[in-house]
């Protein structure tokens, strides 16, 4: 039997924001979904706009992170894989595809600042960091030997 390929890495932005629940067994898991925008040509040559909805499921630790830091509008990079489920509901058969997540990155911050959690109230606030100026360059000590740039592999 071949072996089959199932990965997926979805750019987009959340549409809500996300659910935290626990199941029965006490794991948690987090459901949100991603808007994926894209520009394609209609038949006329014409450029033109969609968006393509797709629901992500994380459980455990993953799901509590993004439940914690991620909002809706925020952009976030998902990998992981298709999977897909079905029930019965009001006496018919549904199903659904969806993305379940092995990894979420976000790619944004709120108001440019580094991420904290949704939660967080004034007291257990952080001090928020500065950022760095883009053009400030940092410069180690590395003693009094000069840099041989044969030694440089690259």
């Amino acid at each position: 039997m071949a072996k089959s390929i199932n990965q997926v890495m979805l750019m987009g932005n959340l549409t809500r924001d996300p659910e935290l629940r626990q199941i029965p067994s006490g794991q948690s898991v987090c459901s949100f979904s991603l808007a994926l925008n894209r520009s394609y040509k209609d038949a006329s040559g014409e450029w033109k706009e969609a968006t393509d909805y797709i629901d992500v499921v994380a459980w455990a630790n993953l799901g509590e992170r993004v439940a914690q830091y991620v909002t809706k509008g925020r952009r976030v990079l998902v990998q992981g894989k298709l999977q897909s489920r079905s029930w019965e509901q009001d006496g018919a058969k549904r199903s659904k595809v969806e993305v379940l997540a092995s990894d979420v990155t976000f790619l944004d911050s709120r108001g440019g600042t580094d991420a904290e959690p949704r939660d967080n109230d004034s007291q257990s606030a952080p001090a928020s960091k500065k950022p760095a100026k883009e053009d400030s360059v940092v410069i180690d000590d590395i003693g009094d030997e000069p840099i041989n740039l044969d030694d440089i592999p690259f």
